[in-house]
């Protein structure tokens, strides 16, 4: 495959060595996102179920507080946990609604941004593993293109000819294929680890919320 790949790129034109060139382009920054994603979503499924259960052991909210900052390394805890006790600023419209409904809008946005971090590159794995493959495709019909034109300048087509060059053209799309796959596959697995995040998540700030609301009406 890498002897078809190179006598492709040497009997390529621009064109060719262009797709060929954002072909490699999309493959590293598919699996720099993989790692990444992999490392970063195993380190905070760990850190949500470890802190979280430090929180909720503490005798106190700041103590709480302070456990969750040590053990909550991607921060998808603590800004939780600073939204819910976030002073109310009087005179402002946020502060017309009632306590619950405050709670919920703050918790609300400190998740989205939690969840917007455990995202991240989510996208950019979805576009690759659905461009890649035409991305291929289409360098193998333009290096097919391009191998018959030259084969017809010359005169005397024969199928040795036309095998070498439609053969090594062919590459291409399994190479596209090659960067597709990997792509798709972190793309699910990783959508499922944050949906576990998410709810993970969810279930904190609700119980903070409920947490809030009781001791607010004991005051």
């Amino acid at each position: 495959m890498d002897s078809g790949f190179g006598a492709f790129w040497h009997a390529s034109d621009g064109v060719g060595r262009s797709v060929a060139a954002l072909l490699l382009l999309m493959s590293v920054s598919a699996w720099v996102v993989i790692l990444w994603k992999g490392w970063v979503l195993r380190r905070a499924a760990r850190d949500i179920e470890r802190a979280v259960s430090a929180f909720w052991a503490a005798p106190a909210l700041d103590i709480g507080r302070e456990r969750l900052a040590a053990l909550d390394r991607e921060g998808l805890l603590v800004p939780l946990v600073d939204a819910a006790t976030a002073p109310s600023q009087p005179g402002t419209l946020a502060t017309d609604a009632h306590l619950a409904s405050q709670l919920t809008r703050r918790l609300r946005d400190a998740l989205h941004r939690g969840l917007a971090h455990l995202q991240f590159g989510q996208v950019l794995l979805a576009s690759v593993g659905s461009t890649a493959p035409f991305v291929g495709l289409f360098g193998t019909v333009w290096g097919i293109y391009h191998a018959l034109a030259a084969i017809a300048a010359e005169g005397g087509i024969t199928i040795e000819k036309i095998a070498g060059p439609v053969g090594e053209a062919l590459v291409m799309t399994a190479a596209g294929l090659a960067v597709a796959i990997p792509a798709v596959l972190g793309y699910n697995v990783f959508g499922k680890r944050v949906s576990a995040c998410e709810a993970e998540l969810e279930g904190f700030a609700h119980d903070l919320r409920e947490m809030m609301l009781a001791r607010a009406s004991e005051s």
